[in-house]
């Protein structure tokens, strides 16, 4: 690989690192580069998403004030979101991709439609408690955006992000850094398996993986002074954007 080559994708990891702890849409940097690269599409994936791995490390990293108090609501989730990234990335191996890849649009749209109104949407707690209901559908759905999160994962931050916001009481900042952690439980066992079985391209992984620690890593700091109506509307905003990218590409 060339200086110029390795330079692009370490850049791109940077804003892709930027993008994902902030806003979930760290896929619409990476995995473009990958293909600009020269990778196919499916070496591109896997070796997107082992390269994530380390964008979780530093966003989770940055977002350690966010995550103080939430470790009972990690735990409430870890291993419902590693099953899923072990079941996207088992997928990723076995089935042909491009009927998901006509879903992922609508379901794109659909989270950051709900992300875009969701000051209208509350919690709905226990009767008696105050404490927010976990239902059968919140699970459902953080069991589905893993499953994404493994299988491909373009942004599928937006998808847990708005799920998480619209379920549990907790801040923007606050729902942000679960996103990051959760989805980095399920990104990082699917990576695993790629590592093994997937035909990662680890000269294409080792720059973006750096740009994508380094731009993670400050992405949190980042965030704190955004205000958050601007920040919610401008994440919702770009993944209708994408929803609409996927969308073109898909049909």
């Amino acid at each position: 690989m060339d200086v110029g080559l390795f330079l692009l994708l370490v850049l791109a990891g940077v804003g892709a690192g930027l993008s994902g702890s902030i806003a979930g849409l760290a896929s619409l940097f990476s995995y473009p580069a990958l293909l600009a690269a020269g990778l196919p599409p499916v070496t591109a994936n896997v070796t997107n998403t082992v390269a994530l791995t380390f964008s979780s490390l530093g966003s989770v990293v940055g977002s350690r004030p966010e995550l103080t108090g939430q470790g009972a609501t990690v735990k409430r989730f870890a291993l419902l979101t590693a099953t899923g990234g072990a079941l996207g990335a088992t997928l990723v191996l076995l089935t042909p991709p491009g009927a998901f890849e006509r879903i992922v649009p609508f379901l794109v749209g659909g989270a950051s439609t709900a992300l875009l109104f969701q000051p209208w949407f509350r919690p709905v707690p226990e009767p008696g408690t105050g404490v927010p209901r976990t239902s059968a559908a919140v699970v459902a759905g953080v069991f589905a955006v893993a499953v994404y999160g493994g299988y491909f994962g373009a942004a599928a931050g937006v998808l847990m992000l708005a799920l998480i916001l619209v379920s549990l009481p907790v801040s923007l900042l606050q729902g942000n850094a679960l996103k990051n952690v959760l989805l980095g439980l399920a990104n990082g066992i699917a990576a695993i398996g790629f590592a093994f079985f997937g035909g990662v391209d680890w000269l294409a992984a080792l720059p973006l993986a750096i740009g994508l620690l380094a731009g993670a890593r400050v992405g949190p700091a980042v965030s704190r002074r955004i205000p958050t109506t601007i920040l919610r509307v401008g994440i919702a905003l770009a993944g209708l954007g994408l929803a609409v990218t996927l969308a073109v590409g898909a049909y």
